[in-house]
Protein backbone atom coordinates (compact mmCIF):
# COMPACT_ATOMS: atom_id res chain seq x y z
CA UNK A 1 0.00 0.00 0.00
CA UNK A 2 1.05 3.52 -0.61
CA UNK A 3 2.01 5.44 2.76
CA UNK A 4 -0.27 7.13 4.60
CA UNK A 5 0.44 10.78 6.97
CA UNK A 6 -0.32 12.27 9.61
CA UNK A 7 0.85 14.91 12.15
CA UNK A 8 0.11 13.40 16.00
CA UNK A 9 -1.90 16.44 17.53
CA UNK A 10 -3.08 15.23 20.53
CA UNK A 11 -2.40 12.43 22.76
CA UNK A 12 -4.57 11.23 25.99
CA UNK A 13 -2.81 8.22 27.80
CA UNK A 14 -4.18 6.29 31.16
CA UNK A 15 -3.26 3.03 32.68
CA UNK A 16 -3.38 1.75 36.03
CA UNK A 17 -0.88 3.65 38.38
CA UNK A 18 -0.47 6.36 35.35
CA UNK A 19 -3.46 8.35 35.17
CA UNK A 20 -2.67 10.64 32.05
CA UNK A 21 0.03 11.07 29.42
CA UNK A 22 2.36 13.96 31.58
CA UNK A 23 2.90 11.06 34.12
CA UNK A 24 3.21 8.08 30.98
CA UNK A 25 6.24 10.29 29.56
CA UNK A 26 8.08 10.64 32.90
CA UNK A 27 7.87 7.15 33.72
CA UNK A 28 9.32 5.91 30.33
CA UNK A 29 12.33 8.39 30.82
CA UNK A 30 12.81 7.67 34.34
CA UNK A 31 10.69 4.86 35.97
CA UNK A 32 8.57 6.93 38.38
CA UNK A 33 5.08 6.28 38.99
CA UNK A 34 3.06 9.19 40.73
CA UNK A 35 1.86 8.36 44.25
CA UNK A 36 -1.48 9.50 44.26
CA UNK A 37 -2.83 8.31 41.53
CA UNK A 38 -6.75 7.54 40.71
CA UNK A 39 -7.83 3.94 41.09
CA UNK A 40 -10.05 4.43 38.21
CA UNK A 41 -10.77 7.29 35.29
CA UNK A 42 -13.49 9.88 35.99
CA UNK A 43 -14.35 11.43 32.39
CA UNK A 44 -15.58 14.98 32.98
CA UNK A 45 -17.54 14.15 30.00
CA UNK A 46 -19.96 12.48 31.90
CA UNK A 47 -22.28 13.82 34.38
CA UNK A 48 -21.62 11.83 37.82
CA UNK A 49 -24.64 9.77 37.57
CA UNK A 50 -23.60 8.60 34.06
CA UNK A 51 -19.81 8.34 35.41
CA UNK A 52 -20.76 5.93 38.61
CA UNK A 53 -23.07 3.62 36.20
CA UNK A 54 -20.48 3.30 32.94
CA UNK A 55 -18.22 0.42 32.68
CA UNK A 56 -14.43 0.67 32.67
CA UNK A 57 -14.22 0.05 29.11
CA UNK A 58 -16.12 3.50 28.92
CA UNK A 59 -14.61 5.49 31.10
CA UNK A 60 -11.29 5.01 30.07
CA UNK A 61 -11.95 5.65 26.58
CA UNK A 62 -14.11 8.78 27.43
CA UNK A 63 -11.10 9.97 29.56
CA UNK A 64 -8.31 9.47 27.50
CA UNK A 65 -10.11 10.65 24.20
CA UNK A 66 -11.32 14.13 26.12
CA UNK A 67 -7.55 14.36 27.46
CA UNK A 68 -6.37 14.02 23.50
CA UNK A 69 -9.03 16.29 22.38
CA UNK A 70 -7.38 18.97 24.99
CA UNK A 71 -3.70 18.66 24.24
CA UNK A 72 -4.68 19.14 20.85
CA UNK A 73 -6.93 22.13 20.92
CA UNK A 74 -9.23 20.88 19.46
CA UNK A 75 -13.74 20.58 20.06
CA UNK A 76 -14.44 16.76 20.32
CA UNK A 77 -17.69 17.55 18.73
CA UNK A 78 -15.75 18.78 15.51
CA UNK A 79 -14.02 15.23 15.15
CA UNK A 80 -14.87 11.96 13.71
CA UNK A 81 -13.69 9.38 15.58
CA UNK A 82 -12.44 5.28 15.43
CA UNK A 83 -12.47 3.77 18.66
CA UNK A 84 -10.24 0.58 18.41
CA UNK A 85 -10.90 -2.39 21.37
CA UNK A 86 -10.00 -5.74 21.21
CA UNK A 87 -12.59 -7.13 23.27
CA UNK A 88 -14.78 -4.26 24.66
CA UNK A 89 -15.74 -4.85 28.17
CA UNK A 90 -14.99 -8.27 28.88
CA UNK A 91 -16.51 -8.26 32.67
CA UNK A 92 -19.96 -7.60 31.22
CA UNK A 93 -19.42 -10.11 28.45
CA UNK A 94 -18.63 -12.66 31.17
CA UNK A 95 -21.62 -10.94 33.09
CA UNK A 96 -23.82 -11.77 30.05
CA UNK A 97 -22.67 -15.16 29.48
CA UNK A 98 -23.01 -16.73 32.89
CA UNK A 99 -26.25 -14.77 33.68
CA UNK A 100 -27.80 -16.21 30.37
CA UNK A 101 -26.67 -19.81 30.85
CA UNK A 102 -28.06 -19.61 34.59
CA UNK A 103 -30.73 -17.09 34.88
CA UNK A 104 -31.73 -15.63 31.79
CA UNK A 105 -34.70 -12.99 33.17
CA UNK A 106 -32.15 -11.74 35.90
CA UNK A 107 -29.72 -9.95 32.97
CA UNK A 108 -29.35 -6.50 34.03
CA UNK A 109 -30.70 -4.09 31.42
CA UNK A 110 -28.25 -1.52 32.11
CA UNK A 111 -25.12 -3.94 31.69
CA UNK A 112 -26.93 -5.36 28.19
CA UNK A 113 -26.53 -1.92 26.90
CA UNK A 114 -23.25 -1.58 28.18
CA UNK A 115 -22.45 -4.72 26.67
CA UNK A 116 -22.28 -3.92 22.89
CA UNK A 117 -18.79 -3.20 21.41
CA UNK A 118 -19.50 0.38 20.15
CA UNK A 119 -20.85 1.58 23.72
CA UNK A 120 -17.93 3.41 24.47
CA UNK A 121 -18.48 5.72 20.93
CA UNK A 122 -21.95 5.89 22.14
CA UNK A 123 -21.46 8.05 24.88
CA UNK A 124 -18.79 9.26 23.37
CA UNK A 125 -20.78 11.27 20.57
CA UNK A 126 -24.23 11.91 23.11
CA UNK A 127 -21.75 13.50 25.70
CA UNK A 128 -19.65 15.56 23.45
CA UNK A 129 -22.35 16.06 20.93
CA UNK A 130 -20.57 14.62 18.19
CA UNK A 131 -22.77 14.32 14.83
CA UNK A 132 -19.34 13.25 13.22
CA UNK A 133 -18.74 9.40 12.00
CA UNK A 134 -17.73 7.80 14.79
CA UNK A 135 -16.13 3.75 13.84
CA UNK A 136 -15.49 0.84 16.28
CA UNK A 137 -13.25 -1.50 15.06
CA UNK A 138 -11.91 -5.06 16.46
CA UNK A 139 -9.26 -7.21 14.75
CA UNK A 140 -7.70 -9.09 17.69
CA UNK A 141 -4.03 -8.38 18.41
CA UNK A 142 -3.85 -6.24 15.28
CA UNK A 143 -6.99 -3.78 16.75
CA UNK A 144 -4.98 -0.54 17.01
CA UNK A 145 -2.71 -0.97 13.86
CA UNK A 146 -5.91 -1.33 11.83
CA UNK A 147 -7.72 1.41 14.06
CA UNK A 148 -4.69 3.53 13.17
CA UNK A 149 -5.24 2.63 9.36
CA UNK A 150 -8.88 3.30 9.54
CA UNK A 151 -7.64 6.83 11.37
CA UNK A 152 -5.05 7.52 8.68
CA UNK A 153 -7.41 6.31 5.43
CA UNK A 154 -10.18 8.75 6.69
CA UNK A 155 -7.56 11.68 7.48
CA UNK A 156 -6.44 10.86 3.44
CA UNK A 157 -9.86 10.92 1.58
CA UNK A 158 -12.40 12.80 3.99
CA UNK A 159 -11.81 14.91 6.78
CA UNK A 160 -8.71 17.07 7.94
CA UNK A 161 -8.65 15.86 11.86
CA UNK A 162 -9.49 12.64 13.55
CA UNK A 163 -9.77 10.92 16.58
CA UNK A 164 -8.29 7.45 16.98
CA UNK A 165 -8.85 5.70 20.89
CA UNK A 166 -8.01 2.50 21.61
CA UNK A 167 -8.41 0.58 25.13
CA UNK A 168 -9.32 -2.69 26.93
CA UNK A 169 -10.15 -4.03 29.98
CA UNK A 170 -9.30 -7.16 32.57
CA UNK A 171 -11.08 -10.11 31.83
CA UNK A 172 -12.56 -12.10 34.57
CA UNK A 173 -14.68 -15.39 35.38
CA UNK A 174 -14.83 -18.31 33.00
CA UNK A 175 -14.08 -15.67 30.36
CA UNK A 176 -10.54 -15.24 31.87
CA UNK A 177 -9.55 -18.71 31.34
CA UNK A 178 -10.23 -18.37 27.44
CA UNK A 179 -9.26 -14.68 26.63
CA UNK A 180 -6.80 -13.02 28.87
CA UNK A 181 -6.63 -9.77 29.87
CA UNK A 182 -4.65 -7.53 33.09
CA UNK A 183 -5.59 -3.92 34.39
CA UNK A 184 -6.97 -1.41 32.40
CA UNK A 185 -5.44 0.38 29.21
CA UNK A 186 -6.22 3.47 27.18
CA UNK A 187 -4.20 5.90 24.57
CA UNK A 188 -5.99 8.28 22.41
CA UNK A 189 -4.57 10.32 19.49
CA UNK A 190 -5.65 13.18 17.71
CA UNK A 191 -4.34 12.81 13.71
CA UNK A 192 -4.57 15.94 11.78
CA UNK A 193 -3.02 16.51 8.06
CA UNK A 194 -0.60 19.27 9.05
CA UNK A 195 0.61 20.18 12.56
CA UNK A 196 3.28 21.08 14.49
CA UNK A 197 3.19 17.64 16.48
CA UNK A 198 5.34 14.77 15.74
CA UNK A 199 4.81 13.57 12.04
CA UNK A 200 3.64 9.57 11.50
CA UNK A 201 4.39 7.67 8.17
CA UNK A 202 2.75 4.45 7.89
CA UNK A 203 3.15 1.97 5.76
CA UNK A 204 1.86 -1.86 5.58
CA UNK A 205 4.47 -5.12 4.79
CA UNK A 206 4.63 -8.26 5.27
CA UNK A 207 6.38 -9.93 7.76
CA UNK A 208 6.34 -10.21 12.13
CA UNK A 209 6.00 -6.96 14.06
CA UNK A 210 8.78 -6.90 16.98
CA UNK A 211 7.15 -7.06 20.15
CA UNK A 212 7.60 -3.92 22.20
CA UNK A 213 10.60 -3.49 24.66
CA UNK A 214 9.68 -0.13 25.74
CA UNK A 215 8.78 0.45 30.03
CA UNK A 216 5.39 1.00 28.69
CA UNK A 217 4.79 -1.65 26.51
CA UNK A 218 6.31 -3.92 29.29
CA UNK A 219 4.49 -2.67 32.12
CA UNK A 220 1.22 -3.12 29.87
CA UNK A 221 1.92 -6.14 28.20
CA UNK A 222 -0.79 -8.48 29.90
CA UNK A 223 -3.43 -6.24 28.49
CA UNK A 224 -4.95 -6.80 25.29
CA UNK A 225 -4.06 -3.63 24.04
CA UNK A 226 -0.65 -3.90 24.77
CA UNK A 227 -0.14 -4.41 20.87
CA UNK A 228 -0.53 -0.16 20.82
CA UNK A 229 1.92 0.64 23.48
CA UNK A 230 5.23 0.57 21.27
CA UNK A 231 3.77 3.77 19.56
CA UNK A 232 3.24 5.51 22.61
CA UNK A 233 6.98 4.17 24.38
CA UNK A 234 8.11 5.92 20.94
CA UNK A 235 6.19 8.99 21.56
CA UNK A 236 7.56 9.09 25.23
CA UNK A 237 11.43 8.40 24.01
CA UNK A 238 11.86 10.33 20.43
CA UNK A 239 12.14 6.76 18.93
CA UNK A 240 12.07 7.00 14.91
CA UNK A 241 11.09 3.34 13.95
CA UNK A 242 8.83 0.84 14.94
CA UNK A 243 6.66 -1.80 14.01
CA UNK A 244 3.06 -2.54 15.33
CA UNK A 245 1.28 -6.16 14.36
CA UNK A 246 -0.82 -5.29 11.63
CA UNK A 247 -2.66 -9.42 11.54
CA UNK A 248 -0.79 -12.71 10.53
CA UNK A 249 2.35 -12.01 8.52
CA UNK A 250 1.26 -8.60 8.55
CA UNK A 251 3.10 -5.86 10.44
CA UNK A 252 2.56 -1.78 10.07
CA UNK A 253 5.94 0.10 9.82
CA UNK A 254 5.69 3.91 11.50
CA UNK A 255 8.14 6.49 10.69
CA UNK A 256 8.30 9.36 13.21
CA UNK A 257 9.94 12.60 13.14
CA UNK A 258 9.84 14.50 16.00
CA UNK A 259 10.44 18.05 14.84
Amino acid sequence: MSALAASISGVGYWSDGLPDWTAARAFAAGGTLPTDAPARPAPQLLAPNERRRAPPSVLVALEVALAACRDAGRDPASLPSVFASTHGDLGITDYMCATLAGTPTDVSPTKFHNSVHNAAAGYWTIGSGCMRTATAISAHRATFAQGLLEALSQLATDTDAVLLVGYDTASSGLLGTITHSEGLLGAALVLTRTGTGPRLVATLEDGEAAGGAGVLATRGRANAMAPMLPLLDALATGAAHLDLHAGPGRRLRLDLAHG
